[in-house]
């Protein structure tokens, strides 16, 4: 009796653990739903852009966050500010090099539980080769069937040769760019 029990723990453990599994692979971002905009200064006049695309690989265990892993991409060349001349700036070498470099990722490597649905999330983030280590605050919120991951990140451009050549006088454009997301995720579990 004590085998069949301890096998049927087994059992129903491996089962628990794979449905776990199954569904953390099922959590999808919703692009429509979901944006990601930056703000940067030049000659001291604050100006906002925004990527039309970008995707998220997220396995986000709400039970367990410290186990959690996000990968996330973004098309440099789908960068916009609302004007055509300065969007075609924005893929040349100077800027994003897109042509080389297409996209920009995010990978984590620790997931941090602070309390009230805050979240620090740190990772490395790569744009034109240039990798940095980087700690990101997320506020997670629900409703229904929808997580919103929303947050924002001061960024340095210049670490990673964003505006570089004549563009990396910083009294011409501020070497701070701050990165807002909202990132609507389904599958994500209760919190």
């Amino acid at each position: 009796m004590t085998t069949f029990t301890t096998t049927l723990r087994c059992a129903v453990l491996a089962s628990a653990a794979l449905l776990g599994n199954a569904a953390m692979a099922a959590q999808a971002l919703v692009p429509a739903q979901s944006s990601i905009q930056f703000t940067a200064k030049q000659l001291g006049v604050p100006l906002s852009g925004h990527f039309k695309q970008f995707d998220a690989q997220v396995q986000f265990d709400t039970a367990k966050p410290e186990t959690s892993k996000i990968h996330f991409t973004v098309d440099t060349g789908s960068a916009t500010m609302g004007s055509k001349e300065t969007d075609s700036n924005l893929v040349n070498a100077d800027w994003f090099n897109v042509a080389k470099f297409p996209k920009a990722t995010f990978d984590s490597t620790a997931v941090k539980a602070l309390g009230g649905g805050k979240y620090q999330v740190d990772g490395t983030l790569t744009i034109k080769g240039n990798t940095q280590k980087v700690s990101v605050p997320v506020q997670l919120t629900q409703s229904g069937t929808t997580t919103l991951a929303s947050g924002s990140l001061p960024l340095k451009r210049l670490p990673f040769k964003i505006g570089d050549g004549d563009w990396a006088d910083t009294s011409m454009v501020a070497d701070e760019v701050t990165v807002q997301f909202k990132l609507a995720l389904t599958g994500v579990g209760k919190l």
